[in-house]
C-alpha cells in the first residue's frame, strides 16, 4: 500500500503537460499533495508549495511520487541524486514510468539501507486472460480522444463523481499510472503484453449490476501512430455501451508528433463508432468533453457552443463546468 500524503516530484519537466501525473493527483486528490519538488529549469508548476525534502517530511509527506510522464517513461539520470537522497530522508518512492525503480541499483541499495519501499505502479502483477469478447452484465463508458493527454481521465473521474453525487452506481476504472495513483488500483494497460491488453480490460470491468456504470480511463488515440494499439484494446476489451469524445482545441499537432495534424471530432466519431460496434453493436456516442484549460471564460464558452452546434451532442468541459450534462445524456440512453 502506497503511503500518503505525497511530495510530488516534477523534476525538469519541459512543460506543464509533462507533469500530468502530478497534476492529476493535485486536481483529484489535493489532500494527498503536500508540496512539489522541482529541479532547475522545470517548466511545470502545480501552484502548491515548493518544498525541500526535509520540509516535506516535516509537513508529513510519506512518499515521493515521480509526477512526470515523459516520452518513453524513462527515469532521467539528472533525477537520481535527488531520488537517492529522498530515500535517505525517509521517503518511499512511487513511480509510474516504464523504467522500473526496482532495476535502479542506487535506489535499491538506498531503500535496503534505510528500510524504505519502492513502488512501480506500471508493473502488471496479475496474469491477465486473453479477451474472449463475451458480453458482460452492467454498463460501461469510455472516453476516446483526438490525441493523447486531452482529458480522457478527467472526463471519467468527473462523470464518476457526478453519478456518485446523484446516488447512482458507478466506478472509475483506472488504466494508467495517474489513475492508479489517484484511486489506488487499476491496470497499467500500456505495460501489459499486447496479446493480453484487451483481456486485462475485460478483467478490470467484470459483470456487474444492470444499472451500474464503469467509467473506463481512456488512453492514447486511434489517430496517434505511437499509441493507437492501447486505444484499440480499450475499445474491444471494454465493450463500451457509451463513448464520450475528448478534445483539446488549441493543439497544433499530435502530442510528440509534429508532422501529424489532429483529426477532427467528426473524423474521430466516424472511425470510433464502427470499431466499437464490433464488440458492442449497441454502442452510442453520447457527448463531447473539451479540455478548455488554455482558454479564458469567453473563449471556452464560444468554443463549447460551436462544437455542440456542429456535432449535435452535449459538449462540456467536465472539470471546469462539471459533468452533469454528460450524465444526463448517459442515463437517458
Amino acid at each position: 500500500m502506497i503511503k500518503t500524503p505525497y511530495l510530488l516530484f516534477l523534476g525538469d519537466a519541459p512543460d506543464p503537460l509533462a507533469a500530468k501525473v502530478a497534476q492529476g493527483i493535485r486536481d483529484w486528490r489535493p489532500e494527498n499533495a503536500v508540496g512539489q519538488f522541482r529541479l532547475p529549469g522545470c517548466k511545470a508548476d502545480l501552484k502548491i508549495p515548493d518544498m525541500t525534502l526535509a520540509e516535506a517530511r516535516q509537513a508529513g509527506a510519506q512518499t515521493l511520487v515521480i509526477g512526470v510522464a515523459n516520452r518513453g517513461g524513462v527515469i532521467s539520470d539528472k533525477w537520481m541524486d535527488v531520488l537517492v537522497e529522498a530515500v535517505a530522508e525517509g521517503f518511499d518512492i512511487a513511480s509510474g514510468l516504464h523504467t522500473l525503480l526496482k532495476n535502479q541499483e542506487p535506489l535499491v541499495a538506498a531503500a535496503k539501507e534505510h528500510g524504505r519501499e519502492l513502488f512501480d505502479v506500471r508493473l502488471p502483477n496479475v496474469q491477465y486472460p486473453i479477451a474472449d469478447g463475451k458480453k458482460r452484465t452492467g454498463k460501461r463508458c469510455l472516453a476516446l480522444g483526438t490525441d493523447c493527454s486531452v482529458g480522457k481521465m478527467y472526463t471519467g473521474l468527473a462523470m464518476d463523481a457526478e453519478m456518485r453525487k446523484r446516488g447512482l452506481k458507478s466506478t472509475f476504472r483506472a488504466t494508467g499510472q495517474t489513475g492508479i495513483l489517484v484511486t489506488g488500483e487499476g491496470v497499467p494497460l500500456d505495460a501489459v503484453i499486447a496479446d493480453f491488453m484487451a483481456g486485462s480490460v475485460e478483467w478490470l470491468t467484470p459483470d456487474n449490476d444492470p444499472d451500474h456504470w464503469d467509467h473506463i480511463e481512456g488512453q492514447g488515440s486511434l489517430f496517434h501512430v505511437s499509441y493507437s494499439g492501447v486505444t484499440m484494446a480499450l475499445i474491444h476489451g471494454g465493450q463500451p455501451d457509451a463513448i464520450v469524445l475528448a478534445h483539446e482545441p488549441t493543439r497544433t499537432h499530435m502530442r510528440g508528433l509534429p508532422d501529424y495534424q489532429l483529426p477532427s471530432l467528426e473524423a474521430l466519431r466516424d472511425m470510433a463508432l464502427p470499431i466499437a460496434r464490433i464488440a458492442n453493436p449497441d454502442c452510442k456516442i453520447i457527448g463531447i468533453s473539451v479540455n478548455t484549460a488554455a482558454l479564458d471564460d469567453a473563449e471556452a464558452t464560444a468554443c463549447l457552443s460551436e462544437i455542440e452546434e456542429r456535432m449535435g451532442l452535449p459538449t462540456v468541459d467536465p472539470f471546469r463546468q462539471g459533468a452533469a450534462r454528460l450524465i444526463d445524456a448517459l442515463v437517458a440512453e
